[in-house]
């Protein structure tokens, strides 16, 4: 899908580093690197849908808050018996997120046959106007949003395996996160993500050639999606608590700029991006207090001058001996 991912033994090397975190730092920080590596997840599934397929999504939190509330609503029981577990919540929010792309996707491409900034514009106010139901939703907590969501409980009948504690917690989100960069990564380099890849470069040029770029442009998105949801359920796993702030614009906002510092087309950047960009808001608050989000504008703004590729997949691709066209 992209011109270049980052090296394979840079990305082992990068997780490797990882793996570190619970036995060097305290449980305060591992803590914290859980719920970025959960909102590392969300970012790859920017990363494919905007990065690789060259779709602008400004509503990729619908995806990510539909996936949380979904676990949330299955794990909490408020689905009835039979959704009341892990595995029910993971898999509805992976096929909820997904289905609900699928909808939205066929109405974009195929009844509007939107892309572009258009494409950008209305799915940012489908995420206002999705972020505005659940707020009006009482059934979903309204503005205080569901609490008391269970943790990971992987046990099988009547047993019980909960992933309570932190490090463990943050090593199976960190494996899963490690699954996913890799089947990514794999999808790029696979015949579909060459076709993914030249309809991205030009459309035209794929469209006289068979493919059907409506199709495989969807495709795309119904996968981005269903990652986000599981990046959603995931978090409020963690966070024992669901709320509307999750499925609407903020957040979106922000994934685009983790995203966009990182480097889009390089799905470890977009990754990378998500981590340095939290470590970096914690940072900016502490030096800038409240101008933090000033100081974050003005390094986002530096990095779309200065290097459009990214901030890290930039230097990675100079490693890699890769340049851009």
């Amino acid at each position: 899908m992209s011109r270049g991912e980052a090296p394979s033994w840079f990305g082992m090397a990068v997780f490797a580093a990882l793996a570190l975190v619970p036995l060097l730092a305290g449980e305060y920080w591992t803590e914290q690197l859980t719920r970025y590596l959960v909102f590392g997840m969300f970012a790859l599934s920017l990363g494919l849908v905007w990065g690789q397929g060259g779709m602008l999504c400004f509503g990729q939190a619908m995806f990510f808050g539909l996936g949380g509330y979904l676990m949330a609503l299955a794990t909490t029981g408020m689905l009835g018996p039979l959704f009341a577990s892990t595995y029910a919540g993971l898999a509805l929010a992976l096929l909820g997120a997904g289905a609900a792309a699928a909808a939205i996707g066929y109405f974009l491409f195929w009844g509007a046959g939107l892309s572009g900034a258009y494409l950008a514009v209305v799915t940012l106010a489908m995420a206002y106007i999705v972020e505005q139901a659940v707020r009006s939703s009482y059934w979903l907590g309204a503005d205080n949003g569901l609490s008391g969501i269970p943790p990971l409980d992987f046990g099988l009948f009547s047993g019980h395996l909960v992933i309570e504690a932190t490090a463990p917690r943050y090593y199976l989100i960190l494996a899963l996160l490690g699954l996913a960069y890799w089947l990514l990564v794999r999808l790029s380099t696979s015949p579909f993500g060459l076709v993914v890849a030249a309809i991205k470069g030009n459309p035209m040029r794929a469209a006289f050639l068979g493919h059907r770029i409506l199709a495989v442009r969807l495709r795309v998105f119904v996968v981005g999606a269903a990652l986000a949801g599981l990046a959603g359920a995931l978090f409020v796993a963690t966070d024992a608590f669901a709320s509307p702030t999750l499925i609407g614009f903020g957040l979106s906002t922000e994934v685009l700029i983790w995203v966009a510092l990182g480097g889009r087309e390089m799905l470890l950047a977009a990754l990378l991006g998500a981590l340095a960009v939290r470590l970096l808001e914690g940072w900016l608050a502490t030096y800038l207090g409240d101008y933090w989000l000033l100081g974050l504008g003005v390094v986002f703004m530096a990095t779309v001058v200065l290097l459009p590729a990214g901030l890290i997949a930039a230097p990675l691709r100079h490693l890699a001996g890769r340049r851009d066209a």
